[in-house]
C-alpha cells in the first residue's frame, strides 16, 4: 500500500511538472478530444450507456490486454475502430512518453538537490 502511495505521488508530481510545458498541454488536449470522440462514436452508433463507451474508448488506446467485453458490431464501427486505435496509440504513446521523461528528469533533479544539501552541510 505504502508503494502505491508513493507511486502516485510520484505521478502527481510529475503530471504537474507536466502541465507547465505546452507540448505537454497540446498533447493532452488532442488526446482528450479523440478520447472523447471515441466516446460519443460508441455511444451513438453502438448504442453503448456512456460509461461504457467512455471505457472502451479509454481502454482500447493503452496497450494493456484488458477484455472488455465490447465490440464494434457494424462494418462502419470496425473502421472507425481501426482509425481510431492507429491515431490515438500513437498519441498516448507519444504523451506517456512525455510524462515518464518528465518523471524521470524531476527525480534525477531531487536526487541532485539532496546531493547539493549533504555537500552544503559538510
Amino acid at each position: 500500500m505504502l508503494s502505491f502511495i508513493l507511486s502516485t505521488k510520484r505521478l502527481l508530481r510529475g503530471l504537474w511538472r507536466a502541465f507547465k510545458r505546452p507540448q505537454f498541454i497540446s498533447l493532452f488536449t488532442t488526446l482528450s478530444l479523440i478520447i472523447f470522440s471515441g466516446t460519443m462514436f460508441y455511444k451513438g452508433i453502438e448504442g453503448w450507456d456512456w460509461l461504457d463507451a467512455l471505457f472502451f474508448a479509454v481502454v482500447s488506446l493503452i496497450p494493456t490486454g484488458v477484455e472488455t467485453g465490447l465490440y464494434p458490431t457494424s462494418d462502419f464501427s470496425k473502421v472507425f475502430t481501426m482509425i481510431y486505435l492507429v491515431i490515438g496509440t500513437g498519441v498516448m504513446f507519444i504523451m506517456l512518453l512525455m510524462l515518464g521523461r518528465t518523471m524521470i528528469n524531476f527525480s534525477s533533479e531531487e536526487g541532485e538537490q539532496e546531493k547539493l544539501k549533504k555537500f552544503s552541510k559538510n
